[in-house]
């Protein structure tokens, strides 16, 4: 009887230090994924002035420059996307590069595509929209508040888009209008990982030759949960489009995947909420930051 007590006493003070081991470690996981959160952060918040704020930037209706750039911030951008309409195929592409010449002051230079693939139900060629080079946009983004104690950014921002004429006419004439677009953006970190986005502002068209101005207003609200200790994450976007007598949203779920320290890819599905004229569509961004790099993978190595 003695010796199987001394063997339940020793079977009881092994699970107890098997679970005291397992409640240890699962404690260690959680802080070191706080503390390479913290040290993410930490680099880009603290490391330099002036200050700035950690946010996730959407991937479809993305940013002209990260808020409260600093300046010699860099990108450049390659996306390629698809979407399946109603009456037609339509395949898009961009090449965009974007710049901090000051800090929190940041432009962008884009050149985006589109090409017509199959037409469907009828539809022919001359009733279709035709291929083109979309236009040559420019952009500024001026973030006029970083708020340190709230995690929250401001920008003010404005996108000019000159129209080109399509493939089939193009040159007769080169140019067809003009899109002018202001917008606002408010950006908010809920602790370390949770993101919140509201990017807003109206479209305003002019179609050379027509005296009429047509306009679309657009908000897109993101919510973003950003990996611990990474620049990966999962998100949403909500694209919504009024116009005179009729609303438009698109849900745009997404992720980001870096591959390495100034190299990412994003993913982005997009899901219409009325199915009218588009059906499902994709979209992928490549992301290259010329002399980005990381340091807190060599801090925790090290530490």
């Amino acid at each position: 009887m003695r010796g199987n007590n001394v063997k339940k006493c020793i079977l009881g003070t092994l699970l107890s230090l098997c679970s005291a081991a397992a409640i240890a470690q699962s404690d260690t996981v959680y802080l070191d994924s706080r503390i390479v959160d913290s040290l993410y952060i930490y680099e880009v918040e603290e490391r330099k002035e002036p200050a700035k704020i950690l946010h996730a930037e959407p991937l479809y209706i993305d940013l002209i420059r990260d808020l409260g750039a600093r300046k010699g911030e860099k990108e450049w951008n390659v996306a390629f996307g698809m979407t399946d309409n109603v009456s037609y195929d339509e395949y898009e592409a961009l090449v965009e590069y974007e710049w901090a010449p000051f800090d929190r002051v940041g432009f962008e230079i884009e050149v985006p595509f589109t090409i017509i693939g199959s037409y469907k139900n009828g539809q022919r060629a001359s009733d279709a929209p035709g291929s083109k080079i979309n236009g040559l946009k420019t952009a500024v983004q001026w973030t006029f508040l970083v708020n340190e104690k709230w995690k929250t950014s401001m920008a003010l921002g404005y996108i000019n888009e000159v129209e080109f004429n399509t493939f089939r006419e193009f040159g007769n004439p080169l140019l067809t209008g003009n899109v002018y677009n202001p917008f606002f953006i408010a950006a908010k970190r809920w602790g370390m990982n949770y993101h919140t986005l509201v990017y807003t502002g109206p479209m305003v068209y002019q179609h050379f030759g027509d005296p009429h101005l047509h306009a679309h207003y657009h908000v897109n609200t993101n919510l973003h949960y950003m990996l611990p200790g990474t620049r990966n994450f999962i998100g949403i976007e909500f694209n919504k489009i009024w116009q005179p007598g009729d609303f438009d949203m698109t849900i745009r779920p997404q992720m980001r995947l870096g591959i390495t320290d100034n190299f990412l890819i994003g993913i982005v599905a997009g899901i219409p909420a009325f199915r009218e004229n588009e059906r499902m569509s994709m979209f992928t961004r490549i992301i290259w930051e010329p002399g980005h790099k990381h340091r807190h993978h060599k801090v925790i190595k090290h530490g």
